[in-house]
């Protein structure tokens, strides 16, 4: 969107029945790293080598072709169940497939959506990374807490929820506001305890002639409204003139259509003012479109056609992608919404993108960043599907800013010169000053610099602002520069430099995280933890490129650097492990490197657990010599959940280079749970 706008036991002798513990959860926050945002440090060698590594083709995606990637799904549905059990899923859950990614190495990374006892699970999603050999290797959760809820049976009726939403879109001052087959039931699962609920999509249009798809969450034991959010994405853009460009039509007799065999048989369609429908299909009897002017309607129908073929292209040539949902279909353009609409969009529903003509009729909104914003928007929805609302609403808007920006530069229009700006081109001030700056996104009087407690509270277009200032750090670094003729100068929060990977690696990082780390609730501190296990796995935890990710998010206030202020240089290993019950000793291991002589005496040693009665646990830490440190002892006693804190250890006996293991053993029946991360931090 481009807009400007804990039970206790009875004692010990009577173990209660295992349950899951839940992880409190900030708005839709995400799980992971949330003690980064604190100011803990995160993993991060001590050095990185000067020169700067290539990425480990084996970590890099495959193209696969539909066909692959429908067998891939194919046999991650027939394994579906064997995959719940193995994560330690409830007997009323079940997953269903929604997407696939596969490495060079062959590792596939398989994204799913769950359902309680027939129920969508709002929040519920998760991804799992499969190794080539068919071991688990990791598992990205959007929530942590156990799927379950005390009845199935409504206590308030869905008409209630149905009135709720109503007056929810009729606060916003939505026209017409409609509910096409009511309330549907659902289990939310995307903050705090999962509740049985229901979800209302509220039809209809918002106050600026925007559809809209306004979804209520209401708790249906309370009728308490648990969160609300559009499922429409617009935005604000500018018809920028791409010159004479050559486009891909069809012929059909004597006749020629934007029709696009080559992408999906992307087409694109003529609203003519009209606000539904899909229109009337671009043909002439002639292949030329337009003359250039807004006058000509044939014009903004050739400037969609362009962005949408080099969005498709990008996404193809660059990062492997076979279409927006990976399926080799494509979606399909609307232009000529509206009358003096001033707004671009991205609608699910009918999987395509929708333009306004602006102010007047006269600068339809139909630019290469535009429409790449619009598209990638469509990306988000097929992959993270990150919540539009809270934190990840402003990493979904920045996501179409940061891959808009990137489709921009690599189209190498001479008419549309790519840059850091959005909407450069907009005079929606009558100064001609851009919709928004990514080196220093509080340039637009709304847009925020850097991570603050309180961003998920705000629009999301001004939330969106940290994460674009990270990619424009990551890319180019801080300070004054001029890049394709204009000027940047992007500063940091905490007063250091940043020295930029370059936009190429730095948009691969940040694909690849949003297609295989992030989830739905996915927030700031949980994307730094995603971008960063990108650069670890594509180019070493040891390389510049890694070092780089941590300096530019410490650039925007989310997390530490190595050895600044906030603790230490850190290594972290998140990848979920499994606690069988009441059976064998599982191990994690962290690879510590780049560090001269022993182990310090205060080694730090931060662990989260996620386990229901606690107490059943023995805690290890395993020395690269084997030598084994106690952390916690067994007691019949502790029935509380979870185990989340800092131990400090004397390992000065110990080098500090090597593999260290964290140990971890189950020595009493009926509780379960897993490694959910831990750390060594040197002070």
């Amino acid at each position: 969107m481009l807009s400007s706008s804990s039970s206790s036991s009875n004692g010990s002798s009577h173990r209660r029945a295992p349950r899951a513990a839940a992880v409190a959860l900030a708005g839709v926050a995400a799980f992971l790293a949330a003690a980064v945002q604190s100011g803990a440090a995160a993993a991060t060698p001590e050095r990185a080598p000067a020169a700067p590594a290539q990425a480990d083709p084996g970590a890099l995606p495959v193209k696969l072709t539909p066909a692959q990637r429908t067998a891939l799904i194919r046999e991650a549905d027939a394994q579906k169940a064997a995959t719940a059990q193995e994560l330690n899923l409830g007997a009323q859950e079940r997953l269903v497939v929604r997407d696939v990614v596969k490495d060079a190495d062959g590792t596939v990374h398989t994204r799913y959506e769950r359902t309680y006892a027939g129920l969508p699970v709002l929040g519920g999603d998760l991804v799992v990374a499969t190794a080539g050999d068919g071991r688990t290797e990791a598992v990205t959760r959007a929530t942590r807490a156990a799927i379950t809820v005390p009845s199935l049976t409504p206590a308030v009726a869905a008409g209630q929820a149905e009135r709720q939403a109503l007056g929810a879109a009729r606060a916003e001052q939505a026209g017409r506001p409609d509910v096409s087959g009511g309330p549907r039931k659902v289990v939310w699962a995307a903050s705090g305890t999962p509740a049985l609920a229901y979800e209302t999509v509220v039809g209809g249009l918002r106050h600026d002639g925007t559809p809209q798809e306004l979804h209520v969450v209401t708790d249906a034991t309370t009728g308490e409204r648990l969160w609300a959010y559009q499922a429409v994405r617009n935005g604000t853009g500018h018809t920028v003139y791409s010159g004479t460009v050559p486009l891909t039509t069809a012929q059909s007799g004597s006749a020629y259509t934007l029709t696009d065999g080559a992408r999906g048989n992307h087409r694109t369609y003529n609203l003519n003012r009209g606000t539904s429908g899909t229109g009337t299909l671009f043909s002439g009897a002639d292949d030329v479109w337009g003359d250039g002017t807004p006058s000509n309607l044939e014009s903004a129908a050739a400037d969609a056609h362009y962005g949408a073929a080099l969005t498709w292209d990008y996404y193809r040539n660059v990062h492997g992608r076979n279409g927006i949902r990976g399926d080799g279909v494509g979606a399909y353009s609307r232009v000529h919404y509206g009358n003096n609409y001033v707004n671009a969009f991205w609608s699910d529903s009918c999987f395509c993108m929708t333009y306004g003509d602006g102010s007047g009729n006269a600068n339809p909104l139909t630019s290469i960043d535009v429409a790449a914003h619009e598209m990638t928007h469509g990306l988000t929805s097929a992959t993270a599907k990150l919540v539009y609302s809270g934190e990840s609403g402003g990493l979904n808007e920045a996501t179409s800013d940061i891959l808009g920006a990137a489709v921009e530069f690599h189209a190498d229009n001479s008419s549309d010169v790519g840059d850091y700006l959005i909407g450069e081109e907009i005079d929606i001030n009558g100064d001609g000053t851009p919709l928004r700056y990514m080196d220093q996104p509080s340039k637009d009087g709304s847009s925020k610099d850097t991570w603050y407690s309180g961003i998920g509270s705000i629009d999301v277009h001004y939330s969106s602002g940290p994460a674009n200032h990270f990619f424009y750090l990551l890319s180019e670094g801080s300070g004054a520069r001029t890049i394709n003729g204009v000027s940047y100068n992007s500063p940091t929060a905490d007063g250091l430099p940043v020295t930029g990977i370059g936009r190429a690696k730095a948009e691969q990082i940040w694909f690849r995280a949003l297609t295989t780390k992030f989830t739905s609730t996915t927030n700031y501190a949980a994307a730094r933890t995603g971008t960063l296990a990108v650069a670890g796995e594509l180019y070493g935890t040891t390389s510049a490129e890694y070092k780089a990710v941590q300096d530019a998010w410490a650039g925007v206030a989310v997390g530490a650097r190595p050895g600044g202020p906030g603790g230490g240089t850190s290594f972290e290993n998140a990848a979920d492990v499994s606690i069988p019950d009441n059976g064998a000793a599982v191990t994690s291991s962290i690879t510590v490197s780049g560090r001269a002589g022993n182990a310090p005496a205060g080694l730090q040693v931060g662990v989260d657990i996620v386990h229901t009665w606690r107490g059943d646990l023995v805690i290890d830490l395993l020395a690269p010599d084997g030598t084994a440190y106690r952390l916690k002892n067994f007691s019949s006693s502790d029935s509380a959940d979870d185990v989340n804190t800092t131990y400090t250890v004397d390992a000065s006996a110990e080098a500090a280079n090597g593999t260290w293991q964290l140990r971890v053993q189950d020595q009493a029946t009926r509780d379960t749970g897993y490694v959910n991360s831990w750390q060594l931090t040197f002070p």
